[in-house]
């Protein structure tokens, strides 16, 4: 945004809570990569210094990157500057925004907070009922918890990624897997990434009927991997369906994890068969690749799932809730949402006049909440900020002879 504006001539500060980039920094787990290769998840203006096009950046080489950007557009950026409150101003246009440092007179606010605030761990397992629960975003590392099995809630790329390092450290571990989809990470030499470009698919503006939120299985973690959760079953991570409530000492799950996986497999096969038409109608020489449509054949905590789990009996010691995240909007209280407390707004342009978004699912397209899919939001969300600019700053002669009278009086 900031350097949309600048090439515009629009004078503007960026407030920022903590650091650049902090929660890359301190509210991610330890060995958290990009889900997207280097040459993908950036901006079009700087790629990223030595790392291969190819590798996915680690969560401090992404802050740095944000750094260093901010640097090379000279960004105004006040850190360490809290934003409490952004009310319309009475009697004439504008907004008056309060912050941990005083008071700020604005034109126009853009929410630049993207759709990760508020970390949701949904009312199912009482406080004390094991030693530790926590959220995806206050996990670290496997040192970090207590001895015994952990219980991971959700399949999503951080679900996913955290129960197979807890395995790895040789913890026991129960992954509960509700609806998602299971995009290849590679197939015929291109990353998935690519495949979504050529087909379209990151451009797309209006998601499937009731997939505005749908949770996505892909790992750029040890060079990029396809999540295949018979593998994790075969590691001997314990696969369970989605976690459904709690009594006495005892989780329930609903028995939907073999249904789970058949839709996911579906949707990872329908992008095959995507990508292997494209191929045909394009005359393009990739290699073929067989055995990607290869499943082995189902474990036995898919065709016999376990529909409860007393915590206790199993040395559950810890649950980790990688449950996503809800926006959290209390400081802008402006006329900009609905009843459901979501932004009203049209390509970020916002129903109240002034207040844009930037970052969130769907804002314009598909890859709205990605890097460089912001770029392109802000790009749009810039104009029309110039534009509403040019607009306010015109004058006719007798604005300028009132002007002059009010001057001389």
């Amino acid at each position: 945004m900031s350097e949309h504006l600048t090439d515009r001539g629009v004078p503007h500060l960026v407030l920022e809570r903590h650091r650049v980039a902090e929660r890359w920094r301190s509210q991610r787990w330890d060995s958290l990569v990009a889900n997207g290769p280097a040459w993908h998840d950036r901006f079009p203006g700087l790629e990223f210094l030595d790392l291969d096009p190819d590798a996915f950046a680690s969560k401090e080489q992404i802050a740095d990157y944000f750094v260093a950007y901010a640097e090379k557009i000279g960004a105004p950026i006040r850190c360490g500057v809290e934003v409490t409150s952004v009310r319309k101003h009475d009697g004439r246009p504008g907004f008056r925004v309060e912050t941990s440092d005083g008071v700020i007179d604005a034109r126009f606010v853009v929410a630049a907070t993207g759709p990760f605030q508020k970390p949701v761990i949904p009312p199912i397992v009482p406080d004390g009922a094991v030693p530790v629960q926590v959220h995806s975003s206050d996990y670290r590392n496997p040192a970090q918890l207590p001895d015994g099995a952990v219980l991971v809630v959700g399949a999503g790329s951080s679900g996913v990624q955290i129960a197979d390092e807890l395995r790895r450290s040789g913890r026991p571990v129960y992954l509960s897997v509700g609806p998602h989809e299971r995009p290849p990470r590679s197939y015929r030499g291109r990353d998935f990434c690519w495949w979504l470009g050529v087909l379209g698919k990151w451009d797309a503006e209006t998601p499937p009927q009731g997939a505005e939120h749908v949770t996505i299985a892909v790992s750029g973690a040890r060079g990029g991997h396809t999540v295949d959760f018979r593998d994790l079953a075969a590691r001997g991570i314990h696969l369970t369906g989605l976690t459904a409530s709690y009594d006495d000492g005892v989780v329930r799950f609903s028995p939907d994890l073999g249904r789970n996986i058949a839709a996911g497999d579906a949707n990872y096969l329908a992008l095959l068969d995507e990508a292997d038409a494209y191929v045909t109608r394009n005359g393009l020489d990739l290699p073929e690749e067989p055995q990607a449509r290869r499943f082995g054949p189902d474990p036995e905590c898919v065709t016999d799932p376990l529909l409860e789990l007393d915590l206790a009996a199993a040395g559950v010691t810890s649950i980790v809730w990688a449950t996503g995240f809800a926006t959290d909007y209390g400081w802008l209280q402006v006329d900009a949402f609905d009843e459901n407390g979501r932004p009203r707004q049209r390509r970020g342009v916002s129903s109240e006049p002034g207040v844009y978004f930037l970052g969130l699912p769907w804002l314009s397209r598909r890859g709205s909440s990605f890097i460089w899919g912001v770029w392109h939001d802000a790009r749009y969300v810039a104009d029309h900020i110039t534009t509403q600019r040019g607009y306010l700053s015109y004058e006719t002669a007798a604005d300028l002879t009132d002007i002059a009278v009010k001057a001389a009086t």
